[in-house]
């Protein structure tokens, strides 16, 4: 998998996440993820034509809200259990799966410029 597909994963994740979370709660700010999904989304085809620029844009957000779903949300989902946990942890995995294949890309990009 490449990182523009693991962007699109991550997104979709966000987004759906984000909704089942809105329609069981009612709380307008379980759709912030869905904002930052919709961003990624948007940038998806810009990623997959290495577009350096919208990828490091891209990998910034994929870790705010890796940061905000770990230090703000996860312990009140683990405090309270439940569906919203697991809601949680599936953003959480595909961010940090998005972070990995991004990292990734450009650690394989930088070594075929140096071998260039």
């Amino acid at each position: 998998m490449n990182a523009g597909n693991a962007n699109l994963l991550n997104a979709v994740c966000l987004i759906a996440m984000s909704i089942w979370g809105y329609k069981m709660t009612g709380s307008y700010t379980a759709l912030i993820p869905m904002v930052f999904g919709a961003i990624l989304l948007y940038f998806t085809n810009s990623i997959r034509n290495h577009n350096k620029v919208v990828a490091h844009i891209a990998v910034v957000l994929t870790l705010v809200i890796l940061g905000a779903l770990v230090g703000m949300r996860l312990p009140k989902s683990i405090e309270a259990g439940g569906p919203g946990l697991y809601r949680v942890i599936a953003m959480i995995a595909t961010s940090l799966f998005a972070l990995i294949m991004f990292i990734k890309s450009f650690i394989d990009a930088k070594k075929a410029r140096t071998q260039s």
